[in-house]
């Protein structure tokens, strides 16, 4: 387990190091910070003296390296346009992201899953085959069309959500929570089930394909052939080795779901990291964007990392191929 565990950081390490020299690397080349941060009135000698104190003008490996060196002591640097600390704008808007993911990919997982166990066990019924056409509908529409269709009919036409920002929040220490109040939850529920739906089909169909995979399995003949008990068949032996592989899909799509809502916390204007990453875009703000990208990718290092250990706990495979 150990030796696992410290393979499984090194390649973290290596895999973070390169996410963090492609994103700098990439949007040093998207534009002039200095030309958004001035106006016209700025004086040539002035942008040359900004260009100075903000290291501009260094080569790229030492901009890099003095990039990588703050990270790695926690200083995440400042924002060309508001001048404050990247880390506390991040912080600042990480708990309206974390939420909006878990409340989407909740609703995926409980509709997602019995839809996916019913679909396989019933394959020919007429239920199934609406669902799954369904699903594909789903798929098919991008997730800004979702989220306007729902704004239009639960927003508009209806008038019972609110259809943009995020309102009725606690503030609990530092974090600033949505979920203990009904209007926070109200202004929830729409962006939630637009960032939902997507996921909640792709659940769906992973967990119908593995079920009638593993339905199909010797090991599954062998106890119907035994006379055990059809729903013990069904959900003992066949959904436990079912979800061995769902279990991955849904660490990673947690890890989607908070890199991708840069769509529905635009379309919702939810004050979240993607909405800044967009905003930051704009204004060609070089460290915000770099900074964003790393720590995507290092939510996508732990949620892998946890998974693999939880693979290990749930396949005794697993276990004794490490343990060999």
């Amino acid at each position: 387990m150990a030796v696992f565990i410290l393979k499984r950081l090194i390649q973290s390490v290596f895999v973070m190091l390169a996410v963090a020299f492609l994103a700098f690397s990439l949007f040093s080349f998207v534009g002039d910070p200095i030309s958004q941060m001035t106006g016209v009135e700025t004086s040539l000698e002035d942008q040359a003296r900004l260009r100075e104190e903000l290291g501009l003008n260094d080569p790229f490996i030492v901009q890099f390296a003095r990039f990588t060196g703050d990270m790695l002591q926690g200083n995440f640097g400042y924002s060309y346009r508001t001048r404050e600390p990247i880390g506390a704008m991040l912080l600042d808007r990480l708990p309206a992201t974390l939420e909006l993911g878990t409340v989407a990919l909740i609703i995926s997982l409980i509709a997602g899953i019995p839809a996916g166990i019913y679909t396989a066990l019933n394959p020919r019924g007429v239920l199934s085959q609406s669902m799954l056409i369904a699903t594909l509908i789903g798929v098919s529409i991008p997730t800004f069309v979702i989220g306007i269709l729902l704004i239009f009919l639960f927003g508009v036409q209806l008038g019972w959500l609110p259809t943009f920002g995020r309102s009725g929040t606690v503030e609990i220490g530092w974090w600033r929570s949505s979920l203990f109040t009904v209007d926070g939850w109200r202004s929830l529920v729409l962006p939630g089930l637009t960032l939902g739906l997507f996921q909640l089909t792709l659940t769906m169909r992973l967990v119908r394909a593995q079920m009638m995979e593993v339905m199909r399995t010797d090991h599954i003949r062998f106890a119907i052939a035994r006379g055990i008990p059809w729903r013990s068949i069904r959900y003992r032996h066949a959904l436990s080795n079912t979800m061995i592989p769902v279990i991955t899909v849904i660490g990673l799509q947690f890890g989607g779901v908070i890199a991708f809502s840069i769509v529905t916390e635009s379309v919702f204007q939810w004050p979240g990291m993607g909405l800044l990453f967009l905003e930051s875009i704009r204004f060609v703000d070089i460290p915000v964007m770099s900074v964003y990208l790393v720590v995507i990718a290092f939510f996508f290092v732990v949620i892998n990392l946890l998974v693999d250990l939880l693979y290990l706990l749930i396949d005794p495979r697993l276990r004794v191929r490490e343990a060999a």
